[in-house]
């Protein structure tokens, strides 16, 4: 999702050094916001049209054009507006394809690494699904059976405690979602529920073990790169526990003290 805080700072950065350089020339290169909240460029409208052909570059992602100093959507753009093809701002798929183009999986996080060659390949073992509002993509306790990535709208993933509903966490553009499902097919953790009219892509737990027999060099890197993804969603969790943890710490620390009468002098 976009981040205010990081935009803001990505802005004052571009400005300034479109400022710096006024003087000197005038500029014509771009700033791309990628999915990770973080800039990229500079880069010359060249290759930014070459980013939209593949789809790195959608109609929804912020750019920000030296020579105007400020951020903007692609769509907004006049030089960049005839480049995006009529039907394709949202998407490039529709819910009765067979199949897609293999460069709109670059909005996935942990695929944009990847060459047009893999991602062509990796196209033959997903699948694509519309999600109406509301839909149930999984149920929680049931046995899960494949993998997600959120290529358009919201979703959520819920607990009930008797009546009352905890969102534990929302899925956007970019992010996945049932990953261990491709390795244990054990029961869901949590109902995945559509906010919004969505579209995801399925990667079931036998294309996946199709994939690692038939074509172990691409599911290397696919590995890898969720494995990545996962250690810093544990990392973030830790945290929060680790905080709690060094408090508990310190007041039984503080506790100690006290009953000693200041025997300890730190802890």
């Amino acid at each position: 999702m976009f981040d205010c805080a990081f935009f803001r700072l990505a802005h004052s950065r571009m400005s300034g050094k479109s400022h710096t350089m006024e003087s000197q020339a005038p500029l014509n290169d771009y700033y791309i916001w990628g999915i990770d909240n973080s800039p990229y460029g500079p880069v010359a409208l060249s290759v930014l049209l070459e980013w939209i052909k593949d789809e790195r570059v959608l109609t929804e992602t912020w750019i920000f054009a030296s020579r105007d100093g400020i951020w903007q959507k692609a769509s907004d753009m006049s030089e960049l507006k005839d480049s995006f093809k009529t039907g394709l701002e949202s998407i490039s798929m529709t819910a009765s394809a067979a199949s897609f183009r293999p460069g709109a999986l670059r909005r996935i996080k942990i695929l944009a690494d990847l060459k047009d060659a893999q991602l062509a390949h990796l196209a033959d073992f997903l699948e694509f699904q519309q999600l109406v509002h509301h839909t149930e993509v999984a149920r929680q306790g049931e046995p899960g059976d494949a993998m997600y990535f959120v290529m358009s709208g919201e979703l959520r993933a819920r607990t009930m405690i008797g009546t009352k509903e905890i969102i534990l966490m929302t899925f956007g553009p970019g992010d996945f979602f049932g990953e261990m499902s491709l390795f244990d097919q054990g029961p869901r953790s949590a109902d995945i529920i559509a906010n919004v009219d969505s579209s995801v892509i399925r990667l079931s737990a036998a294309s996946f073990t199709r994939l690692t027999r038939e074509m172990p060099s691409l599911a290397t890197p696919f590995l890898q790169a969720t494995s990545r993804t996962l250690s810093a969603r544990i990392r973030a969790d830790n945290m929060p526990a680790l905080v709690r943890s060094e408090m508990s710490a310190r007041s039984n620390c503080a506790s100690a003290r006290s009953k000693s009468s200041g025997r300890f002098r730190s802890c």
